[in-house]
């Protein structure tokens, strides 16, 4: 390992890569701490805290923020909204035709344009999530704005949507002049943020349980976890494909054995996501409207039923991971193009001809989509289940060790590529570098 950090470093590309992702990872965790002009700092502490288990909404802006959402800085918003923007325009792409021309136009030219209008979303979803958030905030009559004039939403929309319009040119540099996904690695720095924040509160905080054993539990559940999602992420499902010979002109192509490569886990977080997003939302809104919930009204029932650690969330919020797992993998993955694909390209599957190719390929999605769907839905309950049973709370959820897993293993594949190409050795029979 030494021995590859040394090369690594000895190659002069790969140092400058890494040492302009460090900095711009750094000054992404800068900016993220410097407060937005026009909140109540005062109150700040006093409003998030009343407010933090009321809203559930917040969680997720908190994870992929770094605690920048619950400290109301110019990054409160962070890279969420660009992920918003990039998941309308997928959908949109499938639903609108010419928006769908432009995805597969094979110049390059089309895809720059989406990615532009994905830009100009991803400002306005920060400005209108700023202005909704900021100015619904408040706890026992006291508001996070410092003042109520329209100077002052003004100013927290621009501050917070200008945030989020730097979060996402840091991380498209991080990707054209860095390692990795700037994006992902943004994602990865506040998940890691987090972390150490959140054991040391589980460790200090009230609990039935003995602080060290409360320590322990974490560190096993979270090794065993990080250790199943790095497992299942390498999997993949190793279709043969025979191509067959074709002449042109006095050359002759194809006729070899190669394979097409699934992953297992094709879908990633976004299932969690989505559900989790799903269920928020009503708790979030019957908060904001019913701040003092009482027996008999929805927001009460919602908060004895559909919390975390209830046997309400953990199944329904299992059945809709299931569901979504289903559903993205239709969007981002059809069986019929890819077959049409292979058709064209002269390749068959042993044993398979013709239309069989595309029912072999969805009979095969299929099951690792369940599979998937089923290993995503036990991931999930695994933290809910533990404060249910033995009244330990962990400071992550499930998304947060699979996208921090993803990410680290994605990091690894592309040092691996930039090695590869310059000629670096690596160790291939041990799945890592010499």
């Amino acid at each position: 390992m030494l021995t590859t950090i040394r090369r690594i470093w000895n190659t002069l590309e790969l140092r400058k890569k890494i040492i302009y992702t460090f900095l711009m990872l750094l000054l992404y965790r800068f900016v993220s701490v410097i407060p937005a002009p026009g909140v109540n700092t005062t109150y700040l502490n006093y409003i998030m805290s009343g407010i933090s288990e009321q809203l559930p909404i917040f969680g997720l802006f908190s994870m992929m923020t770094g605690n920048a959402f619950n400290q109301m800085t110019i990054m409160a918003m962070g890279i969420t909204p660009y992920i918003n923007a990039s998941i309308i325009m997928q959908l949109l792409c499938i639903a609108i035709p010419a928006l769908e021309r432009l995805q597969n136009d094979e110049t390059g030219a089309g895809r720059e344009k989406i990615n532009r209008i994905t830009r100009y979303v991803t400002v306005a979803l920060a400005a209108l999530q700023a202005i909704g958030i900021v100015s619904s905030l408040n706890y026992n009559g006291i508001s996070m704005m410092a003042g109520q004039s329209w100077f002052d939403y003004v100013m927290v929309a621009l501050s917070m949507a200008a945030g989020s319009a730097l979060a996402m040119w840091i991380g498209e540099r991080i990707t054209d002049k860095g390692i990795g996904n700037g994006i992902s690695l943004l994602i990865f720095v506040g998940i890691v943020s987090n972390l150490f924040n959140g054991i040391l509160n589980a460790f200090m905080g009230t609990s039935s349980v003995n602080p060290w054993v409360h320590l322990i539990v974490i560190l096993v559940v979270a090794a065993l976890m990080t250790v199943a999602v790095t497992f299942v992420e390498l999997a993949e499902r190793r279709v043969p494909l025979q191509i067959a010979k074709q002449t042109k002109g006095r050359r002759v192509y194809g006729g070899q054995n190669t394979r097409l490569t699934l992953k297992v886990v094709s879908v990633g977080v976004m299932p969690m996501i989505f559900a989790y997003s799903f269920l928020a939302f009503p708790g979030t809104i019957a908060a904001m409207i019913n701040r003092n919930p009482q027996p008999g009204s929805f927001t009460y029932w919602w908060n004895a039923n559909m919390s975390s650690g209830q046997w309400g969330y953990i199944i329904v919020s299992s059945l809709l991971i299931m569901a979504f797992t289903f559903f993205y993998s239709s969007i981002s993955f059809d069986p019929a193009k890819q077959a049409e694909q292979l058709i064209m390209q002269g390749a068959t599957i042993p044993g398979q001809r013709g239309k069989n190719i595309r029912n072999y390929l969805q009979s095969i999605v299929s099951r690792l989509n369940l599979f998937a769907a089923l290993f995503l839905a036990v991931l999930a309950a695994i933290p809910s289940l533990l404060f249910r049973w033995l009244g330990i709370s962990m400071p992550f959820a499930a998304s947060s060790i699979l996208i921090a897993v993803s990410v680290a293993l994605e990091t690894i594949r592309t040092v691996e590529g930039e090695m590869s190409i310059r000629g670096i050795e690596m160790d291939v029979d041990r799945g890592g570098f010499m």
